[in-house]
């Protein structure tokens, strides 16, 4: 495995925490420590690929993208769970795009250890469908959430299951990217932002989000935020998986 001079480790990864101690000794000379920049892609629209990736403390959007080049997110993952689910589900390839929303780093998997660790290891097989089941859900109440609520609403849930999957209270965020994620004009991004700075639930400077009630966009947003922590509560509890 590389050495690298961060403190991130397999563990601070929530999956990775849960392998029990048999699996774990199997992957830990396997996992290798990669650096994940601010819109890296780790994987293209229909492209194999090649690993899977568990995020420690990087952010990764799952996004996808139309013809015309427009973009909406379709899901977000972070230290709870990993990207590439394509690769043991048996699809081989996806039609999204996952792009690192916030830098940080992470560790990678080769795609045919994932398969064959899915295939023999039954507490990984559960481990990863309960990470999948979870996975569906956010995609589902996205679409809902994206048709039915308001941007403002929108743009709480998001930040709130941006700041689940981060260290503290800040996001660096460019009003552009906060667009091409919810997939609306960035004068909408502007205008949902200063409400919610008006209301004194958060700091916006260019390019930095600071989050300074958390509560205060918790009972702002939509109940799909609540909806999809409580789902990867309930299938994604801390402790060994079985």
């Amino acid at each position: 495995m590389n050495t690298h001079p961060v403190a991130s480790v397999p563990k601070d990864n929530q999956l990775l925490a849960s392998l029990p101690a048999a699996e774990w000794q199997r992957w830990l000379p396997l996992l290798e420590w990669v650096e994940l920049p601010l819109g890296q892609v780790l994987y293209e629209s229909g492209r194999p690929m090649s690993h899977v990736y568990f995020p420690t403390t990087a952010i990764v959007s799952l996004l996808y993208v139309m013809e015309s080049g427009a973009s909406a997110e379709i899901a977000v993952v972070g230290n709870e769970g990993l990207v590439g689910i394509a690769l043991f589900m048996g699809g081989e390839t996806t039609p999204s795009r996952a792009v690192v929303q916030s830098a940080g780093d992470g560790f990678r998997l080769r795609a045919q250890v994932i398969k064959e660790e899915f295939n023999n290891s039954s507490p990984v097989m559960h481990l990863m469908l309960r990470y999948t089941q979870a996975l569906i859900t956010q995609m589902a109440q996205t679409a809902v959430c994206n048709r039915h609520h308001s941007l403002d609403q929108q743009l709480c849930r998001w930040l709130l299951l941006s700041l689940d999957r981060l260290h503290g209270s800040e996001l660096k965020m460019t009003q552009e990217l906060i667009a091409n994620m919810l997939g609306v004009r960035r004068e909408g991004v502007t205008e949902a932002a200063l409400k919610l700075q008006g209301a004194g639930l958060i700091r916006y400077t260019r390019g930095h989000i600071s989050v300074l009630d958390r509560h205060g966009l918790e009972e702002r947003t939509c109940e799909c935020y609540a909806v999809v922590r409580r789902e990867y509560d309930r299938l994604l509890p801390r402790g060994t998986a079985t």
